[in-house]
Formats: structure tokens, sequence, C-alpha cells
């Protein structure tokens, strides 16, 4: 007998409050372009499509439960640019450099602007959400 988590799944949805938007670089060219003349990065000539608008949340690994670690203890802290997406599992599958922009935040409102790159998308997809790793990109 499978187990019914669709109770579960609209509560955790719920909790989603940040307004996302998926993008995805279809011609392949996700990096930026250096001007050896000046040493700036610039934008490379990416085409990039719409793929998903909806709520999910963007958090840091660990947010929710912070415990710093003991003098001398061995600790994995993740970088300070890690987070990662919860994503509701309506939203399409994420590859490796899709780009997710934040135009709104309840809980952070430092987040709304900022462009985030799929770093990892095996980190874990529960029976209620998604979970996604990311990269601070802007």
């Amino acid at each position: 007998m499978a187990l019914d988590l669709s109770g579960v799944r609209r509560v955790v949805e719920r909790l989603l409050d940040d307004e996302l938007r998926l993008w995805r670089d279809t011609d392949g060219d996700t990096g930026d372009e250096l001007d050896e003349e000046t040493g700036e990065l610039r934008p490379a000539g990416q085409v990039t499509v719409p793929l998903w608008e909806g709520t999910g949340a963007i958090v840091r690994p660990g947010q929710l439960s912070v415990a710093p670690p003991l003098d001398g203890a061995v600790a994995s802290l993740p970088a300070l640019t890690a987070y990662q997406a919860l994503l509701p599992l309506s939203a399409p599958q994420v590859t490796v450099d899709d780009v997710l922009s934040v135009s709104r935040s309840v809980r952070d409102e430092q987040l709304v602007g900022h462009q985030f790159r799929v770093a990892e998308v095996a980190v874990g997809t529960y029976a209620v959400v998604r979970v996604v790793r990311l990269e601070v990109i802007s």
C-alpha cells in the first residue's frame, strides 16, 4: 500500500513563499565572455527561455536548525554562496546551469533580484518537495 502524502504536500507548498522564475540557456553557452583588453567579464550572447514561474523557497543549507561547531571539532560548513531551492513537484525538472531568479521574498527582502545557478540537481526529492543546490551568480 502506497503512502498518500498529498495532504502534507499541500501544507508544505503553502510554506513556499518566494516568487521564483526558472530560465534555461538553450544555446549551451552559459558562461560570460572575457574582454581581454579591459579584463571585464561580459554576458555572452545567451538565448534564455523562461521555463516556469511560481512559488518556491530559497534557503541556506542548515538554515532551519543552526548549530555552530564546537571548538576543535571538524565540521563541514557550506560555502558563503551556497543556497538550496525548495521547489514544488509541479515545477519542471531542472538541469545544471539553469537559472532561478527571485522576484519576491517574504522571509528575506535581500534575495529579491538575485539570480542563482543550479549547481546540483540530485540533492534530494521528497514526496512533497524537490531540493536542488544553487550558487549565487548576481
